[in-house]
């Protein structure tokens, strides 16, 4: 009975835990799910909601589409560069949803769970744009499981309002500069490490 039930948690055929929480670390039904929430104690994975508003879905934008991605690449680049501080990034997301539970969440996978429990505990103290942030640890492992595969696809019927991750994509050469600055850091900090073991051995 315990392994059949460990071979379904998180699943559709889980009757107790809520399956969308589990791969999208958000549902639609928040506290009034029928199912379980259960929030992890440690992720390497976290998650900081409601950040990015994208100006296309406001009627009344009149930015042009390179004014929007602009904006959102300086929004990108802004919490990359923050989260760095904390421990490597393995893979950041922007959602493009428009639904409550899913509008302008940045997910971030760390390396270390160590790093992604210092980063929430940061967060929680800190403001953007005016906003104080709110960050959590998120259950989501796999995002190629929490991203709607239609919506990549341009298929997508439900728009904006798809309970499956739309993710933004930032500029691919912001993208590939970050992730090389971010290996150099990484290269010159183990060194630095390695050099101040040396000198106290």
């Amino acid at each position: 009975m315990a392994t059949y039930l460990a071979s379904i948690y998180g699943t559709e055929k889980d009757k107790v835990n809520c399956s969308f929480y589990f791969k999208i670390g958000a549902c639609r039904h928040g506290d009034r799910c029928s199912r379980k929430h259960v929030k992890p104690n440690f992720s390497q994975t976290i998650l900081v909601p409601n950040v990015y508003h994208n100006p296309s879905h406001d009627a009344n934008c009149n930015m042009s589409k390179q004014e929007i991605q602009e904006d959102f690449d300086n929004i990108y680049e802004d919490f990359f560069v923050e989260l760095a501080k904390y421990g490597e990034i393995e893979e950041m997301h922007v959602c493009d949803n428009i639904g409550d539970h899913l509008v302008g969440n940045i997910y971030a996978r760390f390396k270390y769970e160590e790093d992604a429990g210092n980063a929430v505990e940061s967060l929680n103290n800190r403001f953007y744009a005016g906003r104080p942030l709110w960050a959590e640890l998120s259950p989501v492992t796999d995002f190629r499981e929490a991203c709607c595969r239609q919506y990549e696809n341009s298929e997508c019927t439900r728009g904006g309002l798809c309970n499956f991750m739309h993710l933004k994509s930032a500029d691919r050469n912001l993208k590939r500069e970050l992730y090389a600055s971010q290996r150099n850091y990484q290269r010159e900090k183990r060194r630095e490490d390695r050099h101040r073991d040396r000198s106290h051995s």
